[in-house]
């Protein structure tokens, strides 16, 4: 019988405690970040820009005494309304199909679950993910993958493809906005099925035509995590 990624990835979920940020994070130190465009003219932030859109994040945050922000999936968001996510004669891509997690730059980024070095790149345009690792998995004899985006640049140094990356080991550390694309300090995780013969890089942001597809093909890292 074939299992989905959805389920597989609640099987894993069930069966430990996966995590991209130290486990000794309490839940109670998390707090969910609203980014979408149903905020337009409710917020005193212009969230179609990086330096607004990381300060409403921070006033977010310290008002929930939080460490970690977190949110995003399937949110359509208002800082994507730039050139570089609508290509000539194409829709905009605005709908977020991973999980963010906003906290200090260096905090330390952990594997969720065993895997292999697939891929890295970093991917320095703006409005990209910087420096992005990707790891493939094997769950009851399906193959899929977890890709961090917005790292250090250092966290790509050392690296060999095909190494083994064990469950709660560092992965690498979150960059800073001068070398994560522009964005508040933040990581990037997003779980696919199918990479589609891509290598270091794969879409983080769908127009919302191509929803159905990327839905399937990455469904909700939440899942997994369980925050």
């Amino acid at each position: 019988m074939a299992f989905s990624l959805a389920e597989l990835l609640m099987h894993l979920a069930s069966e430990a405690s996966p995590s991209v940020l130290s486990p000794g994070i309490a839940s109670k130190e998390y707090c969910q970040i609203d980014l979408s465009s149903s905020l337009a003219g409710r917020v005193p932030y212009d969230l179609t820009k990086a330096d607004e859109c990381q300060a409403y994040i921070t006033s977010v945050m310290q008002k929930s005494g939080a460490k970690v922000g977190y949110g995003g999936y399937l949110e359509d968001r208002l800082i994507y309304n730039t050139p570089y996510f609508q290509l000539a004669g194409e829709p905009l891509r605005s709908i977020h199909i991973g999980m963010d997690f906003w906290c200090d730059k260096r905090t330390d980024v952990y594997v969720p679950v065993d895997g292999i070095l697939h891929s890295f790149k970093d991917n320095k345009d703006p409005g990209n993910y910087g420096p992005t690792l990707i790891l493939a998995h094997t769950t009851q004899n399906t193959s899929w993958y977890s890709l961090y985006g917005h790292l250090s640049a250092d966290s790509l140094e050392n690296l060999e493809i095909g190494q083994f990356m064990a469950a709660g080991s560092v992965l690498g550390q979150i960059g800073d906005v001068d070398e994560n694309g522009g964005y508040a300090p933040h990581l990037h995780f997003q779980v696919i099925r199918d990479l589609q013969g891509m290598h270091g890089d794969y879409p983080g942001v769908c127009a919302p035509n191509d929803l159905d597809f990327y839905q399937k093909n990455c469904p909700n890292p939440n899942l997994l995590l369980q925050i």
